[in-house]
């Protein structure tokens, strides 16, 4: 079986930065041993990274959520504490992404093959979300899988309600029963 841990957007400005919430900061641990145990077992790891340059205000998304965040190459563009430090570059992808989904990891999860792909990271209801939803329409039968304990959003309704409707979306929740923040 191929597998693979997408790490979405678990980034300095996302947990204790310009857009950082309560409790974030606690998916830090779990994450970077996911990793580690994904890197044991010889499964595959990427990470996307909410890339925005410095015209951000002037896009479409930035006119919506005036918060300048993720720039590249800035401090809160870089991964957060253990799960940063658990990448390994030499095997494990990057994909730098300005939008929420990202259609380049479509076309390439597609060309991969996976039979599992587990998503974890930051915000639950919007970048875990559609890029779950992008690796759908890439490998429709792929299981997708979410691990709610290893992801959350800044409002816990927002939170809650996606993961139901992620199981609506055949999207396997799993660790529903730990609170997340």
């Amino acid at each position: 079986m191929k597998r693979l841990l997408l790490v979405v957007d678990y980034q300095k400005d996302f947990v204790d930065g310009a857009l950082g919430f309560a409790g974030a900061e606690t998916l830090d641990g779990p994450i970077a041993e996911k990793i580690a145990a994904y890197h044991a077992a010889g499964d595959d790891v990427a990470f996307t990274l909410d890339t925005h340059q410095e015209n951000y205000l002037d896009t479409q998304e930035g006119r919506k959520l005036p918060v300048p965040h993720c720039l590249m190459n800035s401090e809160g563009w870089q991964l957060y504490g253990k799960t940063g430090q658990a990448i390994d570059r030499s095997r494990d992808m990057v994909v730098c992404k300005p939008a929420f989904p990202s259609l380049w990891l479509g076309n390439w999860l597609k060309s991969q093959g996976y039979d599992r792909i587990e998503l974890v990271g930051l915000v639950s209801y919007l970048c875990v979300l559609s890029n779950a939803i992008m690796a759908k329409a890439a490998l429709p039968e792929a299981e997708l899988v979410v691990d709610a304990a290893c992801t959350a959003g800044p409002d816990p309704v927002l939170h809650h309600n996606v993961l139901d409707l992620m199981e609506a979306l055949q999207i396997t929740v799993i660790n529903r029963e730990v609170t997340t923040p």
